[in-house]
């Protein structure tokens, strides 16, 4: 059963990535895929470190969230072709400019997830105690 919810959240966020890839223009620079890895990383440092702590939550789901939603959200092989697309076009500065977004940006989202998870856990927890 677990297969089946990691590919139906697949579906959804492979959905997801099409539909946002369609509405963000690229005018020479993938900014749609730039995006949607961000936002991928925030929300994977979310599912591990806040969602995974919640007693309410199972493993299970946090593999459906992470690995079906998100792992198809994102996409590293797009990052990867576009990348090699613009150094082909000669387009050099706008590669770097892509790489570096996209490698300090992904590792930047993901450390404000991890202090967004934490803050939302602090106040749970201060939450709970004033009880």
């Amino acid at each position: 059963m677990l297969y089946v919810l990691v590919a139906l959240a697949g579906v959804v966020g492979a959905v997801c990535r099409y539909l946002i890839g369609m509405l963000i223009p690229s005018h020479g620079f993938p900014l749609a895929t730039l995006m949607l890895n961000l936002t991928g990383c925030f929300l994977l440092a979310i599912v591990m470190r806040y969602l995974a702590r919640l007693p309410r939550v199972s493993s299970n789901m946090v593999t459906v969230i992470g690995t079906g939603f998100v792992g198809s959200y994102t996409t590293f092989s797009t990052f990867s072709l576009e990348s090699i697309q613009l150094i082909e076009h000669q387009m050099y500065i706008t590669a770097l400019l892509y790489i570096g977004a996209s490698l300090i940006g992904g590792l930047l989202f993901t450390w404000l997830g991890f202090v967004c998870s934490e803050r939302l856990l602090a106040r749970k927890e201060a939450r709970t105690n004033a009880r």
